[in-house]
């Protein structure tokens, strides 16, 4: 299988006179589940969001597999991207969002899950905020996409949950490269083959787990 290869290099963003994001760089190669960590306010999201190309930033550098992609309106096919926010209208039902975003020969795989099954006929409005959440999450690992960015997947599923979609992404990440941020740490910390911690606008790559302790993101007491 062919391998990709996502690179972001030269990102800069300030809103105001506050200075987010300001040396960045950033490799995610098809088979990486890269856990991007941060302080709240430190650029995560941002960064997310610039690469998948909905927020702006001067001088920004963003290539798939050598070719940039600074001018392209279009990333759906090469990135999908999960938001903090609710994208499924309410007004749908489950299945027609479901038919409206997979294709036909990928659907029955996709409805074959013990979380989706009982949602089927039920509206977007009627789902609980962890049902939403899995759905959405789902939705976006099935994007034909080469890479795959999810922020704040964890927020509102139950552990059951939790684990289900941590056992998706593991077997998305062996044909999709994945940065995934979440202020739920452990998890993102128990799948990530990779993390980038995000401080005073620039990314660090750690060597090690306990490297989130040394450069003040956790606490040694937190990371047990």
């Amino acid at each position: 299988m062919k391998k990709h290869i996502l690179e972001v290099d030269g990102i800069q963003k300030r809103f105001g006179e506050k200075v987010v994001l300001s040396d960045v760089y950033l490799k995610c190669e098809t088979s990486d589940i890269i856990g991007l960590f941060g302080r709240n306010g430190s650029g995560k999201s941002t960064l997310l969001k610039i690469i998948f190309g909905i927020v702006s930033a001067p001088g920004k550098c963003i290539r798939i597999d050598g070719v940039s992609k600074n001018n392209s309106n279009n990333l759906l096919n090469e990135i999908s991207y999960l938001h903090q926010e609710q994208y499924i209208p309410n007004h749908l039902l489950v299945k027609r969002a479901i038919a409206l975003s997979i294709d036909k020969q990928n659907r029955d795989r996709f409805c074959e899950d013990k979380f989706i099954q009982p949602l089927l006929d039920k509206k977007i409005s009627h789902l609980s905020s962890g049902e939403l959440r899995y759905l959405e999450i789902k939705v976006v690992l099935f994007n034909p996409a080469k890479f795959i960015l999810l922020d704040e997947p964890y927020n509102g599923l139950s552990p059951v949950m939790v684990d289900v979609v941590n056992e998706m992404i593991k077997v998305n990440s062996l044909r999709k490269g994945i940065i995934i941020t979440d202020h739920n740490y452990q998890s993102v910390i128990k799948i990530a083959t990779q993390l980038v911690l995000i401080k005073d606008g620039k990314t660090f790559i750690l060597k090690e787990k306990t490297d989130l302790i040394n450069k003040g993101y956790l606490t040694s007491s937190s990371f047990l």
